[in-house]
């Protein structure tokens, strides 16, 4: 087994917790060294799993374990990929036993595909993609680095995800349409034409109705510029 620290003690952090139990008691491939977070995660809920919180996220330098980012913000997500490949750290990539793969299905170092969803084939991720609970992605689809689809999003098939989109709860994209880096596309929403890159976009049919929050180029959210 090898050993492995969880980036991140929230909410989605301790989903992942939850995921890596489960891989586990299929057949054992991980051995969880604790949660790294460089705020003070809920010791209680991170002792339900058995482990606690072992230091901030710069403690990673120093341990020879892997590592998988539980941090919902793809943002934050690439920062402290950056950051961990600096320091020589190699990601996992985890995959629910009850997640459904299809053929010539490559997943980038680091993803990871969440109870009940489904990738059809010759599916393409990036680093540190993120298939949430429910969520499904169709043939011949791209998703680029740090991409994050929420539970129950819907991608049909020969969709491209630049780096850094962010696809919400239940939202929809049709066969064949772009969506450009660091794009939020809104929970419920239904994209039926390619949207630019770092807007937010919402509704039926889905339309940009700003800029994406933030800057890629400014983003420190850990601590670590």
């Amino acid at each position: 087994m090898k050993d492995l620290v969880v980036v991140g003690g929230g909410g989605h952090g301790r989903e992942l917790l939850e995921l890596l139990a489960a891989v586990n008691e299929e057949r054992p491939r991980h051995r969880l060294l604790g949660v790294l977070d460089d705020g003070t995660p809920d010791a209680e809920l991170l002792a339900a799993f058995r482990t606690r919180h072992v230091g901030p996220v710069r403690r990673l330098a120093e341990l020879d374990a892997e590592y998988v980012i539980g941090v919902g913000s793809p943002v934050a997500r690439a920062a402290i990929d950056r950051a961990a490949s600096g320091w020589g750290r190699t990601p996992a990539t985890l995959v629910h036993p009850r997640a459904v793969l299809g053929g010539r299905v490559t997943l980038g170092p680091g993803s990871v595909v969440c109870a009940l969803a489904s990738i059809t084939t010759n599916v393409r991720t990036g680093r540190h993609a993120h298939v949430n609970i429910a969520a499904t992605v169709g043939h011949d689809c791209r998703l680029g680095d740090y991409t994050t689809l929420a539970p129950g999003a819907r991608v049909s098939g020969a969709v491209t995800l630049g780096d850094r989109v962010t696809i919400g709860t239940g939202a929809v994209v049709i066969q064949g349409l772009g969506i450009g880096a660091g794009t939020t596309v809104g929970a419920g929403a239904v994209v039926v034409r390619d949207l630019p890159a770092e807007v937010v976009a919402v509704g039926v049919p889905a339309r940009p109705r700003g800029l994406a929050a933030g800057s890629v180029a400014a983003a420190d959210p850990v601590g670590m510029a």
